[in-house]
């Protein structure tokens, strides 16, 4: 099912966040703060709605050249929506307001020592997007339709691990947590279900 770009699309998706019993972590004070944005805006040639994922810059110091939603670490005193407001503009330029952001989905504790809350924006259709080259290698815009595929997730084991790995399947490849936990978290809000995804394993090689 195609979610057209428009005020249906962005009126259901803000009562499914406003309905979502979110579930955050308080028992690890010693991870860090991060936040990252499940930014909303119209497809490639206007069929649908989708959201922004960027490739991580080849120069940065961490996880180069992988896939990211736009995002960082949280600055003092701010909280996780004004977060990812900010980097959604120091990474795409992008310059939106807080009352355009729909929801909070759950915190997602990481391997590396962040804890990374998923912010819903709605990005608009005019928004013009200029990608920083030091921190966005590209950006995409990801159809709704790719991450409510029944395909589009799945599962694996790791030997250092009980925990699943998941995987999200693009363009022949696969992305894997937290990316993939955050993406797998939203498609499963889409669908009306509230589904934990914190235990959800990632990878070795994004335990750094």
């Amino acid at each position: 099912m195609t979610r057209v770009f428009d005020d249906t699309t962005r009126r259901k998706i803000a009562e499914l966040c406003g309905g979502f019993a979110r579930a955050t972590d308080d028992a690890t004070p010693s991870l860090k703060r991060a936040a990252v944005a499940i930014a909303l805006t119209e497809a490639e040639g206007g069929h649908g709605t989708a959201f922004l994922l960027t490739r991580r810059a080849a120069g940065l110091r961490s996880h180069r050249g992988q896939w990211a939603l736009p995002g960082g670490r949280c600055d003092a005193g701010e909280t996780q929506a004004q977060a990812a407001l900010r980097e959604l503009h120091e990474e795409l330029g992008l310059h939106l307001a807080e009352s355009e952001v729909l929801g909070l989905l759950d915190d997602y504790p990481t391997r590396s020592g962040y804890l990374i809350t998923p912010v819903v924006v709605w990005a608009g259709v005019r928004a013009a997007i200029v990608p920083n080259p030091a921190e966005v290698a590209s950006v995409h815009r990801i159809a709704l339709d790719d991450i409510e595929r029944e395909d589009a997730f799945s599962f694996t084991r790791i030997p250092e691990s009980t925990r699943r790995v998941i995987r999200f399947r693009l363009h022949g490849g696969h992305i894997h947590a937290p990316t993939a936990a955050l993406i797998y978290q939203f498609s499963e809000l889409l669908a009306g279900r509230q589904t934990r995804v914190a235990e959800l394993e990632q990878p070795v090689f994004a335990w750094r």
